[in-house]
Parts: C-alpha cells; sequence; structure tokens
C-alpha cells in the first residue's frame, strides 16, 4: 500500500469548459491532435471525447460508456494498492460520481481522460487513508467518561481510613516508615528503595513485611 501522499489538483486555471457552453476551438485542436498522433490508443481518444461531451452537454450516454470502460479498470487499481473489494468497489463509484460532477474541469490539452479519472480515482484513495489513521473520538471510552461522584457517607468512610492509616504509619519504626512511603506513596519498586536507601533488597522486603503486620494489628484493633 502507498503511503498517504499529497492530492493532485484536477482543476484546470481558467475554465476552458462550462455546462452547457459549446466546445471550444481549444478542445476540438486537442481531440483532432490526439486522432492523429501515432502514440495514442483509439480508445483514450474516444473517453477523451466522451468526457468532452459530459462537459460541454452533459451526455449521459458518454458517462454509461465511460462508467463502463473505468469503473472496473479503477476498481482494479485500487485493490493493488490495497485496498480491499469492497473499498475498492465503493471508491471506485465514488470517482466517477465526481468525474460527472467535476467533468468541466477536464483539459483536454493537459491529460488523456484516463489520466484525469485516475488522478481523481487516487485522491479520493488518498483522503480515505487519512481518513483511516485519523484518531476518531469515542465518547464511551473509559478515559473520557467522569469518575462516579463518591456518596456524602462514603466520603467520611474514605476520610476516616485515612486518618486511621497515616496514624498506623505515625506508630511504625522510621525505617518501617520509610519504605511504607516509598513504596505505597511514592508507587516505587523494591528494587528501587533498595538502591535510594543502600539497602539489600532483602531487608527492603522484610521491613515492609514487618509494616503491613503492624499496620493491620493496629488498623483492627481500632475498628
Amino acid at each position: 500500500m502507498f503511503g498517504v501522499q499529497e492530492r493532485v489538483d484536477v482543476r484546470t486555471p481558467p475554465a476552458v469548459l462550462m455546462k452547457g457552453a459549446p466546445v471550444s476551438r481549444r478542445v476540438r485542436r486537442a481531440v483532432t491532435v490526439n486522432k492523429s498522433s501515432v502514440s495514442v490508443k483509439p480508445d483514450t481518444v474516444v473517453m477523451t471525447e466522451h468526457l468532452v461531451s459530459i462537459a460541454t452537454r452533459r451526455d449521459k450516454e458518454a458517462f454509461s460508456k465511460l462508467f463502463a470502460h473505468y469503473a472496473p479498470r479503477i476498481k482494479s487499481y485500487l485493490m493493488r494498492q490495497g485496498a480491499n473489494q469492497a473499498t475498492a468497489e465503493e471508491l471506485s463509484q465514488e470517482a466517477m460520481v465526481s468525474v460527472w460532477r467535476k467533468a468541466d474541469r477536464f483539459d483536454p490539452t493537459k491529460a488523456s481522460a484516463g489520466t484525469w479519472i485516475f488522478t481523481v480515482a487516487r485522491n479520493l484513495r488518498i483522503d480515505a487513508l487519512r481518513k483511516e489513521r485519523r484518531p476518531s473520538f469515542d465518547p464511551e471510552d473509559p478515559a473520557f467518561v467522569p469518575e462516579a461522584e463518591i456518596s456524602p457517607d462514603r466520603a467520611v468512610e474514605v476520610g476516616e481510613t485515612q486518618v486511621k492509616i497515616k496514624a498506623a504509619i505515625a506508630e511504625l519504626p522510621e525505617e518501617q516508615a520509610e519504605v511504607i512511603r516509598l513504596s505505597f506513596y511514592q508507587d516505587k519498586a523494591h528494587g528501587e528503595i533498595a538502591e535510594e536507601l543502600n539497602l539489600p533488597l532483602g531487608t527492603v522486603k522484610s521491613r515492609l513485611r514487618l509494616a503491613m503486620r503492624r499496620m493491620r494489628t493496629a488498623l483492627g484493633e481500632e475498628q
């Protein structure tokens, strides 16, 4: 799959073709040149004439022929670029609808019908890739759901528990209180605590076990 690139502008500078306007000498000259050129395939000339007819006369029959010729080719092209079958089908139809709407922007002196139409399809594919890679906002994501408010009774209970815990820690020997604060309030791993206090890891774990045993006893006696 190709990466997301910049869209290619398919608009022409000053409008050469307008809805309902007669085919200009510029367009007639471009089509005539294409017919006389040895390097251009006959179907390319025909498709260019169909696109000019759509631009100038909104020719539905010409569009039908253009659709039948290019829609399956666009679908195959998009699938080669990595789109799945459903996406390729949808984008190919969207591309042809865009061709119908924007046919008056086609300039046959600058590109063939096929080049212009595939540019339209390529731009749509790039837009689709950008939408796929843009993160979407999910209002149900837990990260965006506010926490439920604590009831007054629960708030009082939490506050009382915190007071008891602080009192229990204050009753601990300082070396045990220190490892409790580092572990539970600063969220440090046992190895980090051992390194910070310059203690063996076993000593840190032993102090934590003794501290937790003392705190459980203290909190149980006060319940």
